[in-house]
């Protein structure tokens, strides 16, 4: 039930006369937000130096975007598109007020020392806050018995390894080696699966065919592939009895497998896209090079595979929606020209600004996608998740004063030129959605009102996420049974 707190002095700001999203439903109900916080849900009036207006309108709890890529380091000899200015910039224009990207250690580096940097690239130019995974790309001796605990201290609890790429994948030891840390530390597991070998076998034989195409870079990056790391991903976290999150998911085989696995009791989370539900293999077979802005890895499926999709994330299978915003130019994913093979496109799409839009778009023809649904997969459960709840992720007394506030009925058809990335497209270019964002609110400052920003680069805090599970110091219980 909404609670609240006397106002002895104005309140620093008052939402009023808008339709609130609570833990417990939807209901109209004024706000009163002092130092940042909320401290007052209920009625009115509410005597405040500033008041927001939102009749006709919802609240929201401002989106948590908890798996996003920006400033990142080089990543085959090219810079993302989005450093942390314009990347939480279009972030809270698109209805967020906090962000969780990646710092990546790559073969070879000091963890800590690319934390250092990331720290000092987000400090001076993010505007919303933020917090940090970590990708563990080298688990050496003095990364995990050093770097990864002073790191987790410090607020870095969630941990991603890839099962693919040069550079950054983890051996099957290496994986074990770093679940185990994960369940003695009460961290959490972020992987991406999809198999290795099985992708440079497809491509070498694709190559030798001559077969270069953007298409068959899906041909490539199997549907078989990802499922079969999926599972070997679950079968290890079995092995270790420590929960693991796979992201991006694409396919309908590995939601089966993520739904296999639930009902034994295994701790496995699911994530997926919009680029998953919203476009298609389809889309990267085109004539002309435009596919491109379609590519990233895992690719989308055929159309035929997106009912599945819904059906995992609606069932709750799949349990947090993101943007794997992972900005890139077309003009660097094609820069070996209209016959650029599909090896050398770099992979990953832009969609920080639209993940929101878009699915809150479909409520209006997805049953069972309700708005409490929709709050709880965009916002509530990754702030859960990774740590940050109740600071983040919900409309509650003592909480961060967040909030977005959404227009239900506007029309609005994506075009490039309105969004506030730093990427030349979008591939969600003249898609028509129901529903925006008008109003964006970063701890009781409006930072965002109907298309101007009123925020500074810089404002946004380093959110220290609190460890995800208890840890466990005991040997996994394969390891406790007693031979007979």
């Amino acid at each position: 039930m909404p609670t609240s707190s006397p106002a002895d002095t104005p309140y620093d700001l008052a939402i009023t006369g808008g339709s609130v999203v609570l833990p417990d439903g939807t209901a109209p109900h004024d706000i009163g937000v002092r130092d940042g916080l909320i401290v007052h849900i209920g009625a009115g009036p509410l005597v405040a130096r500033r008041s927001v207006d939102a009749r006709g309108k919802l609240v929201l709890p401002g989106g948590v975007d908890a798996h996003c890529h920006m400033d990142q380091q080089p990543w085959e000899g090219r810079s993302t598109a989005d450093d942390f200015r314009s990347g939480t910039l279009s972030a809270l224009c698109g209805g967020n007020t906090t962000v969780l990207p990646f710092a990546m250690q790559m073969r070879g580096q000091s963890l800590r020392a690319v934390v250092d940097d990331y720290h000092e690239r987000a400090s001076r130019k993010a505007h919303i806050d933020y917090g940090f995974h970590l990708i563990v790309g080298d688990p050496t001796h003095d990364v995990i018995t050093q770097e990864l605990p002073e790191l987790i201290e410090s607020g870095c609890t969630s941990i991603k390894i890839f099962l693919t790429y040069e550079g950054l994948k983890l051996d099957d030891y290496e994986i074990l080696t770093m679940l185990d840390f994960a369940r003695h530390e009460g961290v959490l597991v972020m992987v991406h699966a999809e198999n290795e070998a099985c992708i440079r076998w497809l491509t070498d034989r694709l190559l030798e065919r001559r077969q270069t195409a953007l298409r068959y870079h899906v041909t490539a990056h199997s549907e078989i592939g990802e499922r079969e790391a999926a599972y070997r991903a679950i079968s290890f976290a079995e092995l270790i009895d420590t929960p693991i999150m796979i992201v991006h998911v694409s396919s309908g085989s590995v939601v089966d497998e993520i739904r296999r696995a639930q009902a034994r009791g295994l701790r496995i989370f699911g994530e997926t896209c919009p680029q998953y539900l919203f476009l298609a293999s389809e889309d990267i077979d085109t004539v002309d090079m435009s596919g491109a802005k379609c590519v990233c890895t895992p690719p989308p499926r055929g159309r035929a595979n997106q009912p599945a999709m819904w059906r995992g994330l609606l069932d709750g299978t799949l349990g947090i929606f993101s943007s794997d915003h992972s900005p890139w130019n077309y003009a660097d994913k094609i820069a070996g020209g209209p016959d650029t093979p599909f090896t050398d496109v770099l992979n990953g799409i832009p969609g920080i600004e639209t993940r929101l839009p878009l699915l809150f778009s479909a409520m209006q023809t997805k049953p069972g996608l309700t708005l409490s649904k929709f709050v709880d997969i965009t916002t509530t459960a990754p702030a859960k998740l990774y740590g940050l709840y109740p600071r983040k992720g919900v409309i509650a007394v003592g909480s961060d004063a967040d909030f977005a506030i959404w227009d239900a009925d506007r029309n609005v058809t994506i075009r490039n030129e309105m969004l506030h990335h730093a990427v030349d497209h979008t591939p969600y270019e003249g898609t028509r959605v129901r529903g925006w964002p008008v109003m964006t609110i970063s701890r009781g400052e409006v930072i965002y009102q109907d298309g101007e920003v009123t925020s500074n680069a810089g404002r946004g805090l380093f959110l220290p996420c609190e460890r995800p599970f208890a840890p466990r110091r005991s040997p996994a219980p394969v390891l406790a049974e007693r031979p007979r």
